[in-house]
């Protein structure tokens, strides 16, 4: 019996080696719970052996374990095991072939347990491949620069924006100046501009300097807008203008052989360099005379030609800064004849015209045209239609049996045309059987009683001073009229004078006396009756001054 604790001494020697060995090896995966029970159950299977039975029986009566924690919390505890394990070494050791069983166990089922979550696991779609970006452009170059204002230490430019820009944008303008005759170009504004316009500053009196304007966006620097010429920085005491005349803003007509003296003032300082243009070309001095001073410029045409209309144009220049202005010069005539006339048909007392326009209108428009008529037994010629607008007509009342001729007259704002076109047919007016026959017409019977249509009024006159009664009458036939005063007829009573004209009828009392008041009637009668009328007539006695009566 003494014999049989050896083995027990040496596998006691041997588990913490094995121990030693499991715990250098990696962490294994955590564990379920259930997986850890065949380590407890380890000590049953242990009487196998026989010899170490009575060894075991201690360890069995070890409380058990409390309940693993979960599968995160499990692998530390497992870790614990071999101090456990050094302090009791019977029991460990009959315990440790079952604690090496059951790691492969777990670690068998951890890939199996990750496989079936990842078979679980839905497929997440992936995001479509995003197109790449379009290449990045510089805009085209910027347009339209020129110098907008200029002194002694400054110089003002504007410019448009650039034609084409592009889906990178403009980030802004580069302004760039360099002396004339280098290359050495060098930007004013650190920043890129945005506004089209920019003012150069602290620059030196009598440098000329080149100018150019760069656009700047993420694609980079556009090609530049440069100025034709070199600015020279100086002040400008007064730009130049041109005061074009009222008369010459619009158009200005003049006939041939008209003299043409037109004066056109302008303004500037130093004295602006004069200029002219005819039609965009140079003006040929033979046939305009220019002759300009510090103040205006006169043109002069000594014998004005149709040749000489055109459109004038004058410019004037200070420096860097100018000014035109221009007008157009018309020179007219008469017109030429239409150029055709025909009678295109003929009727009863009716004519039928056509024509057609001149062709030399007198360079200005046709106003109108005349027609004339002239019988051909007579030759004298008769204007029927004037300042007509038409290219045809009508002409009517022709006289039957008689043949005309016809001509035309072109007319402008020069007046009517020299000559005339004659229509080379005749106009024939044929005589017709017509029989007339007058319509009958029942005789009015216009008889009329005496009616008077202004009665007389009451008159009053002094002594002496001559008096007239009027009244008219009407009726048909023509009333025999007799005056009355006091219903005896006046008859041929020299005091008094009868007059009736137009049946106006009127009665004059010459130098009334005390005896000459009373009642007058006029009496006017025909063979269809008769009418009266009445008015008192009252004459008073003329005032005496005191004077007088003594």
């Amino acid at each position: 019996m003494p014999s049989k604790p050896a083995p027990i001494k040496k596998a006691a020697n041997k588990e913490p080696a094995k121990k030693e060995e499991k715990a250098a090896e990696p962490e294994p995966a955590p564990e379920p719970a259930p997986e850890a029970a065949p380590a407890e159950a380890a000590p049953a299977e242990a009487p196998a052996e026989g010899e170490a039975a009575p060894a075991e029986a201690p360890a069995a009566e070890e409380p058990k374990p409390p309940t693993p924690p979960p599968a995160d919390v499990a692998a530390p505890a497992a870790e614990e095991t071999p101090a456990a394990a050094a302090a009791e070494a019977p029991a460990d050791a009959a315990a440790a072939p079952a604690t090496e069983e059951a790691a492969p166990a777990a670690d068998g089922e951890a890939p199996a347990a990750d496989a079936e979550a990842a078979e679980a696991a839905p497929e997440e779609p992936k995001a479509p491949t995003p197109p790449p970006p379009p290449p990045k452009e510089p805009t085209s170059a910027p347009v339209d620069l020129f110098i907008e204002d200029k002194n002694d230490t400054s110089v003002t430019i504007i410019w448009s924006q650039p034609e084409t820009i592009g889906h990178t944008g403009l980030d802004g303008y580069t302004i760039e100046i360099a002396k004339d005759g280098t290359e050495d170009w060098k930007a004013v504004n650190e920043e890129p501009q945005k506004s089209c316009r920019y003012v150069i500053k602290n620059l030196t009196t009598g440098d000329r300097l080149k100018i150019r304007v760069v656009a700047v966006n993420a694609g980079g620097r556009s090609a530049p807008c440069a100025l034709p010429e070199a600015v020279l920085v100086k002040e400008v005491a007064d730009r130049p203008k041109v005061r074009m005349p009222r008369f010459l803003r619009q158009r200005y007509v003049a006939n041939v052989g008209a003299k043409i003296n037109l004066t056109i003032p302008f303004t500037g300082k130093p004295k602006p360099v004069v200029s002219w243009t005819k039609d965009g070309q140079p003006l040929d001095t033979k046939r305009v005379n220019i002759r300009s001073t510090d103040r205006d410029s006169i043109v002069f045409i000594r014998a004005a030609e149709r040749d000489d209309s055109g459109v004038f144009e004058i410019c004037v220049k200070v420096d860097d800064f100018e000014d035109k202005a221009q007008f157009i010069l018309q020179i007219v005539e008469l017109p030429g004849p239409p150029a055709s006339l025909k009678i295109v048909d003929t009727w009863g007392f009716n004519v039928a015209l056509e024509w057609t326009p001149p062709k030399d209108n007198g360079n200005t428009e046709i106003t109108g045209y005349t027609i004339q008529k002239a019988d051909k037994k007579t030759g004298d010629w008769f204007t029927v239609l004037e300042h007509y607008h038409r290219l045809n007509a009508t002409i009517s009342d022709l006289i039957m049996g008689n043949t005309y001729n016809f001509r035309a007259f072109s007319e402008n704002k020069c007046g009517i045309s020299e000559s005339a076109i004659m229509a080379k047919q005749e106009a024939k007016i044929l005589k017709t059987g017509i029989d007339y026959k007058p319509p009958e017409y029942k005789e009015r019977d216009s008889s009329e009683a005496p009616k008077f249509t202004t009665s007389l009024n009451d008159r009053a006159t002094t002594v002496g001073y001559s008096t007239k009664l009027l009244c008219s009458v009407r009726g048909s036939p023509k009333p025999k009229v007799q005056w009355m005063k006091n219903q005896m007829i006046i008859g041929d009573d020299p005091k008094y004078r009868q007059i009736c004209v137009q049946g106006i009828c009127s009665l004059e009392i010459r130098k009334p006396g005390n005896f000459d008041g009373g009642v007058y009637s006029c009496k006017a009668k025909n063979d269809h009756g008769e009418a009266t009328v009445s008015c008192k007539l009252e004459v008073k006695q003329a005032a005496v001054a005191d004077a007088d009566k003594k």
